[in-house]
């Protein structure tokens, strides 16, 4: 067998549906939900690689052993993605803060021209 990506889109909807345990509706219901996002065949079959499998056994894992409805499951999605945008960026700025201070470059004459004064509102001139 070959080494395949994570997100290469090789299972029908129903070899999907089985490696995962769930009734092909269910993956099309998280379709709709927009919980995963398989591929489409120029015929408009729907692909799900190995990645969007693991994230359709977390929803199980979230519905069935801890109760959590598709509502919560949402929420929990979006952090769970939200964490590890943070997570990503943590790593980027520790990269930085490993290379040392860089130096700033003063701002450019014209740059400073574009600057628009803002005065708070209800306050006069």
């Amino acid at each position: 067998m070959r080494d395949r990506s994570l997100n290469e889109p090789v299972y029908i909807i129903s070899v999907a549906a089985k490696l995962v345990g769930v009734h092909p509706q269910t993956l099309r219901t998280y379709e709709r939900l927009g919980f995963v996002r398989p591929r489409r065949t120029g015929r408009g079959q729907r692909l799900y690689c190995e990645a969007d499998l693991e994230r359709i056994r977390q929803i199980r894992r979230l519905t069935e052993e801890m109760g959590v409805n598709l509502a919560g499951v949402e929420i929990i999605l979006k952090l769970l993605e939200r964490v590890e945008q943070l997570q990503q960026q943590v790593e980027r700025l520790m990269e930085e803060l490993e290379r040392g201070p860089r130096q700033l470059k003063p701002p450019q004459q014209d740059t400073l021209s574009q600057v628009i004064p803002v005065q708070a509102p209800g306050v006069a001139e």
